[in-house]
């Protein structure tokens, strides 16, 4: 492998903010909801740096124990995503509280998303203190946005992370994945302040070839399914992604998360076949 990643979730962001967070078995994380500007009066943004320590702590470790020539990524939530999580209380399909509290009192929206930003760039900004070589930004609800939405409340916020961390760490490559976000990929592709753009499973690979890695670095997009499945299937899916991305700047890696269950021999052999292809 190239780089590890380090993985803390990212409702950590909220916890250290101050709302109540807990995770039960089969119903995944339950936050005690924000509804309104009033309620994110107690939250602070600077409790960040104290109150995640370990995580940084956590860093550090990592980055000691890893080779020089291997990457330590670091990662947080978009504010989009965060957000949704905060409002409803938990995971969500629909995001009927999220979205009908950003189209109705989308000023008051606006100040749970400042809040996120200012939050968000601190951890990632700590994180790169700590050891972290690269940062990656998640936005996994994306999808859920229309045009309009998706400009204020994904793209816009993200952009603002990622300038401010570049004024504090200039050198460090920031990867922004928004998840499903379909042609509104090209937004971030234009955007001279991202490194590089993570792709999900969805997005067609001729088209990001030619809408995308033409102007930024792609990275991604392996079905983590297929990686589950192994065999013939994964050789032949893993061999077309390099055989489309193989001219520009490119990361190999999925569409999202592993799955769990994935058997390790299937990682090994995906790994030697990348390292020993040839067109």
């Amino acid at each position: 492998m190239d780089a590890a990643i380090l993985f803390s979730d990212i409702l950590v962001i909220p916890h250290a903010l101050g709302q109540d967070v807990r995770f039960e078995e089969g119903r995944g994380p339950i936050l005690e909801p924000i509804r309104s500007k009033a309620e994110l009066g107690a939250f602070e943004a600077s409790r960040v740096v104290d109150f995640l320590a370990p995580v940084f702590e956590t860093v550090a470790g990592v980055r000691r124990d890893l080779a020089d020539d291997k990457a330590l990524i670091g990662f947080a939530g978009a504010p989009w995503t965060v957000a949704t999580y905060m409002v409803e209380g938990g995971s969500s399909r629909d995001f009927p509280n999220a979205k009908g509290w950003s189209w109705s009192a989308p000023e008051e929206f606006q100040a749970l998303i400042d809040l996120l930003v200012e939050a968000t760039a601190l951890y990632l900004i700590e994180q790169v203190r700590h050891g972290a070589d690269v940062l990656q930004i998640f936005d996994t609800w994306a999808s859920a946005l229309s045009e309009t939405a998706f400009e204020r409340w994904c793209f816009a916020p993200i952009i603002e992370i990622v300038r401010r961390v570049k004024i504090s760490c200039p050198d460090v490559p920031v990867i922004v994945f928004p998840r499903g976000a379909g042609v509104q990929y090209r937004r971030f592709a234009e955007e001279p302040l991202v490194d590089a753009i993570g792709l999900d499973t969805t997005v067609p690979l001729s088209w990001a070839r030619d809408e995308l890695q033409s102007r930024i670095c792609v990275q991604g997009n392996l079905d983590p399914i297929a990686l589950l499945a192994g065999g013939a299937a994964l050789d032949a899916e893993a061999t077309r992604l390099l055989e489309v991305f193989s001219d520009g700047p490119f990361i190999f890696n999925l569409g999202h998360g592993i799955v769990p269950q994935t058997p390790h021999e299937n990682v090994a052999r995906l790994s030697e076949l990348i390292r020993t292809w040839t067109r």
